[in-house]
């Protein structure tokens, strides 16, 4: 891809909430352009290119994915359709940033990888967490050993609902439960500063559908660390991250993976607290991952060594395995 303009030009891939979320978020970066949007339907192409003033609106994803006036696209379907819509990107020479899930399960996330890897193309998971300044911050410290080995990792994500059986969250076909959904923050964070577990152990509660309404995970290492992660679309939780070492404690009491602040605690001292920068804008924008692909473009990289593909890869085997212990297929799986 040329990426000598002073623009990147962005295709978005599907037209529903975070979709047009990202879409609003780019316009905080002078230096973003959405050039194309695509769907299924070529009235809800047009309805939402007319939203954000996109100049051009396709009724299929291959015409996007052709656009070679497209430097990246963002992919925004159900994450049962991931490997399918980004694989047509790839193939055509396009950058992708795929939302997570990254994929239904490792075998397509490797599928995905592989794939690009073959084109020497730029493909990363839309894992905004790890792009968000004050998580960063958290994880620097953690790594220089602020609060000394880690021990436990604590993280939770839960919705009330209730969703109705008609939902995409109950529905198998389209990767529904609260594990794709909502579990994989939770995973993620705990991977972000552990790495992948040597163990994994779950349990969960399912839908008449077969998919999990609620499920809990605990995550084991060899260094001895240990993570409780849990999930839910029955029931609403704090969303709140814990990380405790052999020196201290880190603790974010809401909205772990798009933090307004968190708290270290140290023995001896009193607790520190770190806020997120205003200048930063919203916390809950996702133009911090469009920035950092952005930037890796334009460096010539492949990935981003702020969500790495080995990474993505190893939480996919994660989520695997936790829905192996609960008994979670989706179609096609089979059991």
């Amino acid at each position: 891809m040329d990426m000598s303009s002073e623009r990147v030009r962005w295709g978005i891939l599907a037209t529903g909430g975070i979709a047009a979320a990202f879409a609003a978020d780019l316009v905080d970066l002078p230096d973003a352009e959405v050039v194309a949007v695509a769907s299924r339907s070529e009235e809800s192409a047009k309805t939402f290119a007319e939203r954000f003033g996109i100049p051009r609106a396709y009724g299929e994803w291959g015409a996007l994915a052709e656009d070679e006036d497209v430097d990246v696209v963002y992919v925004a379907t159900p994450h049962s359709a991931h490997r399918a819509a980004a694989g047509l990107c790839l193939e055509a020479g396009r950058g992708v940033l795929c939302e997570k899930a990254f994929t239904l399960n490792a075998r397509e996330a490797e599928e995905l990888v592989a794939l690009a890897r073959r084109h020497d193309g730029f493909l990363m998971e839309a894992m905004w967490m790890y792009c968000n300044p004050l998580v960063r911050r958290l994880k620097a410290l953690v790594d220089d050993g602020v609060i000394g080995e880690v021990r436990t990792v604590q993280a939770d994500f839960g919705l009330a609902g209730p969703f109705p059986p008609s939902h995409r969250l109950r529905d198998p076909a389209q990767g529904g439960g609260a594990l794709l959904d909502l579990g994989v923050y939770p995973v993620s964070f705990a991977q972000l500063l552990l790495g992948e577990p040597s163990d994994v152990a779950a349990r969960a509660v399912l839908s008449e559908e077969g998919v999990d309404l609620q499920t809990g995970a605990l995550l084991s290492w060899e260094s001895g660390a240990l993570a409780s992660v849990h999930c839910s679309i029955s029931g609403g939780t704090p969303v709140s991250a814990s990380v405790t070492g052999s020196a201290g404690r880190i603790d974010i009491p809401h909205g772990f993976f798009f933090p307004d602040r968190f708290v270290l605690h140290r023995d001896g001292r009193d607790p520190e607290e770190f806020t997120a920068d205003p200048a930063a804008g919203p916390r809950n924008s996702l133009k911090h991952e469009a920035a950092e692909v952005m930037r890796a473009l334009r460096a010539g990289e492949t990935e981003s060594p702020l969500v790495p593909l080995d990474g993505t890869l190893a939480v996919m085997r994660t989520l695997d395995a936790i829905r192996e212990r609960v008994g979670v297929r989706y179609p096609g799986e089979g059991r």
